[in-house]
């Protein structure tokens, strides 16, 4: 696997593709505790997206690095843009790529605040196009079950043992090697949304990445990948 977080196809070699289904990762700058890069889920996102390339033929579009990360903003470097703001450079994307020919486009989230990306696909759909939003939180779990995860979502929240794993495998170099020390749950989050990530923790992790494998990452991203196929189907079945 490239260690490119871009991608790098050239007008030409993209042409020859012909690939009906564009890839759009979207990630996020935002904290993920003292031992994980600001980018991480701008990582996760491309590494998933990278993946798929892999195995199916789509275009891999450039990845949106900033998002809605608001409930990381009582930490240093994280950066955000507002819900609408996202909601136009996704929408404008996707009109982009209707125009040039590319009438599907799947939109590969690492970040699970993007609220907004689901608004999006849905009207997208009620207008007749085909858009998807993927993984969903019934793929993230197959996932979590095919690599061995211990924790579910609940207690594995952020920078815990999911994600941990998967930068393990895809960019060992990006983690600190501290990672295993900094373990903290706290299941009981209930007024996340008004209080913010720093109402139930001091250092921005829950979960526990002291579990962490990259063999873990690895297999997470392989069932990733399997469960694309129901995504490839489900854009068939727009244009029907």
């Amino acid at each position: 696997m490239t260690n490119h977080l871009l991608p790098t196809a050239t007008a030409t070699e993209e042409r020859d593709r012909g690939a009906g289904i564009a890839l759009l990762p979207v990630g996020s700058f935002e904290q993920h505790g003292t031992f994980l890069p600001l980018a991480t889920d701008t990582v996760i996102a491309v590494t998933v997206a990278r993946a798929i390339g892999e195995a199916v033929d789509v275009f891999e579009l450039p990845p949106v690095t900033v998002s809605c990360s608001h409930e990381h903003a009582a930490w240093h470097g994280t950066v955000s843009i507002s819900a609408a703001t996202l909601y136009a450079v996704v929408t404008d994307i996707a009109a982009s790529l209707r125009a040039s020919g590319v009438s599907k486009l799947v939109l590969v989230s690492g970040h699970g605040g993007n609220y907004v990306l689901g608004n999006v696909v849905q009207e997208a759909g009620a207008a007749g196009h085909a858009m998807a939003l993927f993984p969903t939180e019934d793929d993230w779990a197959r996932a979590r079950r095919d690599a061995g995860v211990e924790l579910s979502a609940v207690h594995d929240m952020h920078a815990g043992e999911l994600e941990t794993s998967i930068m393990l495998h895809a960019h060992p170099e990006l983690v600190r090697a501290d990672h295993a020390e900094h373990d903290h749950l706290a299941d009981d989050r209930g007024r996340f949304l008004t209080l913010g990530l720093r109402a139930y923790t001091e250092s921005g992790v829950i979960g526990r990445p002291s579990l962490a494998s990259a063999g873990k990452g690895r297999d997470a991203v392989r069932s990733l990948v399997d469960s694309f196929a129901g995504v490839v189907d489900a854009l068939d079945r727009c244009g029907r």
